[in-house]
C-alpha cells in the first residue's frame, strides 16, 4: 500500500485538509467579527456614564464628628449618591453617611459633608459612588478650594 492509498483510506486527502483549513479560517473570521462588534458596541455606543472620586481631605471637628472632602467627576446633569466613611485609629469604620449629590452642569466638583462618628477618628474617605435614580435633597456642599 502506498502513502496516498493510506491517506485516502483514513480521510487525509488534500481536499479534506483544504476543507478543514477553510472551515477553521471561517470560524476564526466569525469570532473576530463578533469580538470587534462587541468592543464597538460597549466602547463607543454604550453609556459613557463613568464616575471618578478622589479624596481631598478630612478634618476631625470633635470626638463625634468629622468632615470628608472629595472631588467627584460625574456626567453632567446626573444625580449621584456617595457613601462616605470615617475610620478610627484601629482602622475600624466608626462613621458612615450616604450623601445624595444633586445634578449639576459641571462634571467635576469638590464636595464636603459632615459625618457623625461613634468615637474619635483619624481619617475619612469616599467608600463608593453610584448613579442615583432621581435627584434628592443634598447633604453635600459644593466647595471651591482653589
Amino acid at each position: 500500500m502506498t502513502h496516498d492509498d493510506l491517506a485516502a483510506r483514513y480521510g487525509r486527502t488534500p481536499a479534506r485538509a483544504a476543507r478543514t483549513r477553510l472551515v477553521a479560517i471561517a470560524v476564526a473570521i466569525g469570532v473576530a467579527v463578533v469580538v470587534i462588534a462587541w468592543v464597538v458596541w460597549v466602547g463607543l455606543l454604550g453609556l459613557s456614564a463613568s464616575l471618578e472620586t478622589k479624596d481631598v481631605g478630612y478634618v476631625a471637628h470633635s470626638d463625634d464628628s468629622g468632615e470628608v472632602r472629595w472631588q467627584l467627576t460625574a456626567p453632567a446633569d446626573t444625580p449621584v449618591s456617595c457613601a462616605l466613611q470615617a475610620v478610627s485609629e484601629k482602622h475600624a469604620v466608626v462613621g458612615w453617611l450616604v450623601v445624595e449629590v444633586p445634578p449639576s452642569s459641571e462634571t467635576t466638583r469638590v464636595l464636603r459633608a459632615t459625618l457623625r462618628t461613634s468615637e474619635p477618628t483619624v481619617s475619612g474617605s469616599v467608600y463608593r459612588c453610584w448613579l442615583s435614580g432621581s435627584p434628592a435633597v443634598s447633604g453635600a456642599f459644593i466647595d471651591n478650594l482653589s
